[in-house]
Formats: structure tokens, sequence, C-alpha cells
């Protein structure tokens, strides 16, 4: 579904206005030796909504930085419920510390898999900028965020999302540019603060990460760090996997899925692809809502 067939928010920039934005931007970006870069913040719902997005770095260091990683062509229901179910989640447990919880919606220009096809870029981004307007709404009153939170500030005004762009066709490499940029560094007094990234996937992404090939050949002697230990130690050091179940298709049912989860977890599964057993205190499984608990003006079922 493309930016042209969706309905913008009341009171939003004209759609004209967005897509020569993120034209602009995308071609910078494009132009640039930038590996990571956020072009612009969404702020919480009901502020600004008839300007152009501007990137908004934080005041202060966010605690948890929630990275949904996507080809968003087109954002889905099914990246709706994984956005609003591990904000709901965070912010619940980090309700005394508030602006401690951040989204990043992240669209690489490069992939691992596959070449680009439509939509261009620059309307995904569009679509990005209405996707993340569905997940600010999804705190609103009626959703299932605002029924199961508590009256907090979040559920009052929702979350900062911001919208960035990267050259770096992987998990781990995206990770690392993430870290490495100085957006997220706040004030000189969080310098000392850890962020710890939170990486949205589904249950096929998270096979992906563990497949050796993605990582080169094994290395010799045997005693040293394999390709893949190199690649995904640094990973796990500052970030988490919350891993979405996809049930009802070509990955298995629940009890298969859970199955490999529990080999990943007694370090069985990923000792024989050179990982670490270490990892698997990283990796968090959890149920993806059903398709009435959440709403989406302009996603599309997966």
């Amino acid at each position: 579904m493309s930016a042209s067939e969706n309905p913008l928010p009341p009171m939003s920039p004209p759609r004209r206005a967005l897509l020569d934005f993120f034209s602009r931007a995308l071609s910078s970006f494009q132009h640039s030796s930038s590996k990571f870069q956020v072009i612009c913040t969404i702020p919480p719902a009901r502020r600004d909504h008839d300007r152009l997005p501007v990137p908004t770095p934080p005041s202060t260091r966010p605690r948890t930085l929630v990275v949904l990683d996507s080809s968003f062509n087109p954002p889905t229901i099914a990246h709706l419920r994984m956005a609003a179910s591990a904000l709901h989640d965070l912010t619940k447990s980090k309700r005394k510390d508030l602006g401690a919880v951040r989204l990043l919606l992240l669209l690489a220009v490069n992939n691992a898999d596959k070449a680009p096809k439509p939509a261009p870029f620059d309307q995904r981004l569009a679509l990005m900028w209405a996707f993340a307007k569905d997940i600010q709404s999804s705190s609103g009153q009626g959703s299932i965020v605002s029924e199961e939170m508590g009256k907090t500030r979040e559920q009052e005004e929702g979350w900062n999302i911001d919208i960035a762009l990267s050259t770096q066709p992987y998990f781990h490499e995206k990770s690392a540019a993430i870290a490495q940029s100085d957006f997220y560094e706040g004030s000189q007094n969080d310098k000392e603060e850890v962020m710890e990234q939170v990486i949205l996937a589904g249950y096929d992404t998270l096979i992906r990460i563990f497949n050796p090939k993605y990582y080169g050949p094994p290395t010799s002697p045997a005693r040293s760090a394999t390709p893949i230990q190199k690649a995904l130690d640094p990973f796990f050091s500052r970030a988490k996997l919350r891993v979405t179940l996809r049930t009802d298709d070509e990955w298995g049912g629940k009890e298969d899925q859970l199955a490999y989860l529990q080999g990943v977890l007694t370090g069985e599964g990923l000792r024989k692809v050179g990982g670490s057993q270490e990892w698997g205190r990283r990796i968090e499984m959890v149920e993806g809502r059903k398709k009435r608990d959440v709403r989406s003006g302009c996603s599309a079922e997966a």
C-alpha cells in the first residue's frame, strides 16, 4: 500500500510536502558517508501535527532503545503489534523513569537477502511516518495499550519515535552503527549511562541471525573465536532480542518454535553454529497479540 493511498492524520503536513521532505532526506543520506542517520522524530501524540518532521535528539540518554528494523514494504499490523507490545511492557517496567524508553524505526537501503523492490524508499519513509502516528494512537483511549497500562505520562502523551536510515545490511552492523552515533548521547551528565538496545524480530529473523552463512567460513585454529562469535558477541553485549512467535505458517507452530528456542537456551543449537551459550540469556520470546488488539489506519496485515 503506497503512502498516497493512506489518509494522513488530521492536521498533518500536506502529503506532497512529506514526500518531498523524505525524498530530500534520502538523497542527502545516500550521498553521505554515514552508516546510520536519524532523519526525523515523531513527537508524542497531540504535539506538532501540522509541521514537517525534524530530528529531535533526546535531552537525556534513553535507558532502552526499542529498534524495529524492517523493509516497511508496507508496514503491517504485525509490525504494529510488535512495537506496541514492546513499548507497553518496557514502559510499564520503567514507569518511574519517564523518557526511559524510545522507539527507533529503521530502514536499511541495503538488504542482506534481496534487492529493493517497490515501494520506493521515499514512499516507505512516508509510510513509516504514518505508521509511527498509528503507534502513537495505540496509547490512546480504548486501545490495548491504554487498557493494560496504568495511568502514566506515557499513556497520556505517547513516546518519541525516531525514523532512521542505515547502509548496513546485517543486524549486528546496524546495532554497532546505532551505538556509535552521537544522536542518543543526551547531556554531558549522561555519559556514564548505558543505553540498551531491544531489537524486535520475528521468529524467521531469529533463524537468519543464527545462520553462519552471514558471517563467513569457520576460522582456524579451532580455539580462536568463530566469525559468528566475532560478530554477535559485541551485539549481545549491548542488545537484547525480543522475538515474536510466527505461528500458522511455514515456520511451524508454537511448540516447534519454543522447542527451537529451548535448544538455543541450552546452548546445543548455538554450539553447532559456532555460537556462545550466553547469548540465550539475551533472547526473549513473546507471543504476538491478536489482530483485534490493535488498530492501524495505514497498515496491512502481514
